[in-house]
């Protein structure tokens, strides 16, 4: 299933409508909810690179809030879009992990919204699938946040950066003011993202 193809322009549609909102990034090309580019990883990498789908089990539809809804013809203040919001919400809150993943060393592209920093340095931070996640748009469900801890404190980098993140992940559940996170990594190794 391609999350992005499916859950995005849902969300999109009824939190953003019309509006658009700029955000501080060096990256002045990204809009609220792109996703970065993946392509296959080098075959001799210690790490297994994986997509944000591959976070989620594959019976899991996490758009099961909107499949009676035609929100093309739903404004806001609808009560029925309103509901549905709702129910998505609550679905996402107890969005199952994927359990495969606990433990597996994987390389994943993502964009960082900073949860600890000091003198310009990002200490901890979630990484998240699309641009402008846990920022202007509601978070996305906890199976698509990965806390993550770096080597050591990121310098030069900001809110909604591109990054690849390798490291062991693991199926540990936190809860941050930024949005609940189901995976979380002590990575090996933060990188600017590059295609």
């Amino acid at each position: 299933m391609q999350l992005d193809r499916i859950f995005l322009p849902a969300i999109l549609t009824l939190f953003l409508a019309t509006n658009s909102f700029a955000l501080d990034s060096r990256k002045t090309d990204y809009k609220v909810g792109d996703r970065l580019p993946q392509h296959a990883a080098a075959s001799k990498s210690a790490y297994k690179q994986i997509t944000w789908d591959d976070l989620m089990p594959k019976d899991w539809d996490p758009m099961a809030a909107f499949k009676k809804l035609d929100l093309s013809k739903l404004k806001d203040s609808d009560p029925r879009a309103q509901e549905a919001l709702l129910n998505m919400r609550q679905s996402w809150s107890n969005a199952p992990i994927e359990p495969s993943m606990d433990g597996a060393r994987v390389r994943i592209p993502g964009f960082i919204v900073p949860l600890e920093s000091a003198h310009n340095k990002i200490s901890e931070f979630l990484l998240v699938p699309f641009f402008g996640g846990c920022i202007h748009v509601p978070p996305p469900p906890p199976n698509q946040i990965i806390h993550v801890f770096p080597p050591q404190p990121l310098k030069g980098m900001q809110s909604m950066d591109s990054v690849w993140i390798s490291g062991v992940l693991e199926t540990v559940p936190s809860s941050t003011g930024m949005g609940d996170a189901s995976y979380r990594m002590k990575a090996d190794k933060v990188e600017l993202y590059q295609q």
